[in-house]
């Protein structure tokens, strides 16, 4: 006679899906990778990865013949204490196969592998020298076509440099950025989203830690029809520090997201994710997912992601998905935070009890809650020109 002791998957229901096996993904650092396109199935929206895209809007970049020429760039070099020019970032192109290219990162999704499968050239900015140093590279001019591209930060041993990645005028780029923090270094690398209201623009960025380095990454986006910009960090060597930080300002019918990827793999890391966003007009959609991953080898961890979400008018959207996976019970700490509302009422009756007009204070208390990121670059002049792009958002120009 059988036994009916043990439930058999047929009781419970559990049948093969119609659309094939499917066997879910434990641990994020498992997902499939490949610098291959053609390795990842068509984008239809419902994967992981792209269930909260708007994926009809840039099926071009995902599927598409992309332009993998070198793209239009300015470069401007400076000390950042007087302004002068000074030596410690050279900028150059480099063939596809230098060793450099993909020891940051590869592909997890169909967008990046298609523009890591079309680029011809990847544009170099190697980072020598202790002395504090800016430079400002602006991508303009891309045009309306499809594009791909490829960027490598190298920041040698020990060195310091703060680097902005800008994007203005049209595009419909996809992108793959690889920062490479050597022993030591310090570097602090923003990209900064300023395209034209129809633009579209895809990067995954990527970035690899060594022993005792510092990196602080900053994604600031403000301009596109839609933006996606995916940074993942690999806290590779011990000592290692990550601050991430964001900030966005969706208007009626802008899309602006960010998945975020923090993977602690050495003893005594270190990382802070801080992302925080403003949403106003019919439309407007903000997705943020953060996913920390401290490793069975990452003894020591210390570690907190945290998204806000300040929602100014009615007929907005704001997506927020922390994740924490923790693989060893030896860390220093770990949390993570998540909270998306309205004004605070008591903070607009205090203004508005001093004089202040209401339109007045809404800016006020707009302004104080995100200028807590601009005031974290580290460079004046981007600040000052950050906080005043924030205000004409803020007054609908």
């Amino acid at each position: 006679m059988t036994s009916t002791a043990m439930p058999t998957a047929e009781q419970h229901g559990l049948v093969a899906h119609t659309d094939g096996a499917f066997v879910p993904v434990q641990t994020r650092s498992e997902r499939f990778r490949s610098v291959n396109v053609d390795d990842f199935e068509p984008v239809n929206g419902r994967e992981h990865e792209w269930k909260l895209s708007p994926v009809a809007a840039f099926a071009d970049l995902t599927a598409g013949e992309l332009d993998g020429s070198r793209p239009t760039i300015e470069t401007t070099l400076r000390q950042a204490q007087d302004g002068a020019d000074v030596p410690g970032v050279a900028i150059s192109w480099i063939d596809r196969t230098d060793a450099r290219i993909g020891s940051a990162g590869i592909p997890e999704e169909r967008a990046s592998a298609n523009a890591w499968s079309t680029f011809g050239e990847s544009l170099l900015v190697s980072v020598t020298g202790e002395d504090e140093k800016v430079a400002v590279i602006t991508r303009s001019g891309l045009g309306t076509a499809p594009r791909a591209a490829h960027t490598v930060i190298e920041a040698a041993p020990f060195s310091r440099a703060l680097i902005v990645l800008r994007g203005t005028g049209d595009a419909r780029l996809s992108e793959n950025v690889e920062i490479l923090v050597g022993e030591g270094a310090s570097l602090t690398v923003v990209s900064l989203q300023e395209w034209s209201d129809d633009s579209v623009h895809l990067a995954s960025q990527f970035a690899r830690l060594g022993r005792d380095s510092f990196l602080k990454h900053i994604v600031v986006s403000l301009g596109g029809k839609v933006v996606r910009v995916n940074p993942s960090t690999h806290l590779a060597e011990q000592g290692a520090d990550v601050e991430a930080l964001g900030l966005y300002f969706a208007d009626a019918g802008q899309h602006l997201e960010q998945q975020v990827f923090v993977h602690h793999d050495a003893p005594h890391t270190k990382s802070r994710v801080t992302y925080k966003g403003a949403l106003q007009g019919a439309g407007a959609r903000s997705v943020w997912i953060g996913d920390v991953l401290i490793g069975p080898k990452a003894t020591g961890t210390d570690s907190y992601e945290q998204n806000r979400n300040l929602v100014l008018t009615d007929g907005t959207r704001a997506d927020s998905v922390p994740n924490l996976e923790i693989e060893t019970g030896d860390i220093e700490g770990a949390g993570h935070a998540s909270a998306t509302g309205r004004f605070d009422d008591e903070q607009l009756f205090y203004l508005m009890a001093r004089g202040i007009r209401e339109d007045e204070a809404r800016r006020l208390v707009v302004r104080g809650f995100l200028t807590e990121i601009v005031q974290k670059i580290g460079s004046p002049e981007l600040e000052e020109r950050l906080i005043a792009a924030l205000e004409a958002e803020l007054q609908g120009n």
